[in-house]
């Protein structure tokens, strides 16, 4: 059975938990000659919207390395909702491809995509949530042996897309998040309450603070994410000025528990929201979280076509 994988509230618990031990199988090689060619004759068409490094490259990788082909598809050769509409975009590729992988501005063109076309599609970044993101990040505190209910993660910065993404899956895992930012950017409401009714559920813990030292106190992993995201740029001056005292810098980190890690999606700017001595010290687990989007992402596939061998 295929599926669309468009938010992090898309997997349950169960399904992320066995995702995670694919992926770490995969990685480790033990399980990776049985999905070498489990892609052959199938294609991805990748939409992008915005510019990418790690996206890019792990999903194409992914593919080509389980058996498949990825064409690109960036701004210059489609432009949805301008020269041709979303809904003819998906009607014409569910026609070539087995797969739509979709890194786009507005959440709803991805939810367009998946109504119209016959192909799963996964969200590969929206303005609204980044799940696969936020998959890759729990699934490197996973090989790191992070049991959930000890799980502190603190996030400081923006209430964006990345911390959404966050939000929820610490919430399906039964994890304490933290999220420190400025009062006027915090996650949206409507996160906040679907958050607070999962964790009723799960066990999970949310603090919604505007003191970046009560977020980071006692945490056990430390999140940051840019001031100012993709489409934001001409905020980055005011960004700039409002989150200068939610930088992640030794003194801040200082106030998590000893050897707690320091987490970013990247690309970063050392020197703002993080300093460098944080960014490339002994703790940082950023560029495993790199490394870690080819395996994570490679599940995603595998699922959303409904691929996956016991």
């Amino acid at each position: 059975m295929t599926r669309d994988y468009l938010s992090s509230l898309d997997y349950d618990a169960v399904t992320i938990m066995r995702l995670f031990e694919l992926a770490a199988e995969i990685k480790a090689a033990t399980r990776r000659r049985q999905y070498l060619d489990v892609l052959a004759g199938r294609s991805a068409a990748m939409i992008f919207q915005k510019p990418s490094l790690r996206t890019r490259v792990t999903f194409d990788l992914g593919m080509k390395q389980m058996g498949g082909h990825a064409v690109y598809l960036g701004p210059s050769e489609i432009s949805m909702g301008e020269r041709e509409s979303v809904s003819d975009v998906g009607r014409n590729l569910e026609r070539w491809v087995d797969l739509i992988i979709a890194r786009v501005f507005g959440q709803e063109i991805v939810e367009e995509l998946a109504e119209v076309a016959g192909v799963p599609v996964i969200n590969a970044l929206s303005d609204e949530e980044h799940p696969c993101q936020a998959m890759t990040d729990f699934f490197t505190l996973y090989e790191k042996g992070m049991r959930w209910s000890e799980l502190k993660l603190a996030y400081i910065g923006d209430g964006n897309n990345v911390c959404t993404s966050l939000m929820y899956v610490a919430a399906l895992l039964g994890a304490e998040m933290r999220v420190g930012g400025p009062a006027q950017y915090p996650p949206p409401a409507e996160v906040v309450a679907r958050v607070e009714e999962i964790n009723r559920t799960s066990g999970g813990r949310l603090l919604i603070t505007t003191d970046p030292r009560e977020a980071v106190r006692h945490a056990n992993a430390v999140y940051t994410d840019v001031w100012a995201s993709m489409g934001q740029e001409h905020e980055a001056a005011a960004r700039r000025r409002t989150f200068l005292s939610y930088q992640v810098n030794a003194k801040l980190m200082a106030e998590a528990e000893p050897g707690a890690f320091f987490m970013h999606d990247l690309p970063a700017h050392r020197g703002e929201e993080v300093t460098a001595d944080v960014m490339d010290g002994p703790n940082s687990i950023c560029f495993d979280q790199a490394e870690n989007r080819l395996h994570a992402q490679k599940v995603i596939i595998l699922e959303s076509l409904g691929l996956i061998s016991e």
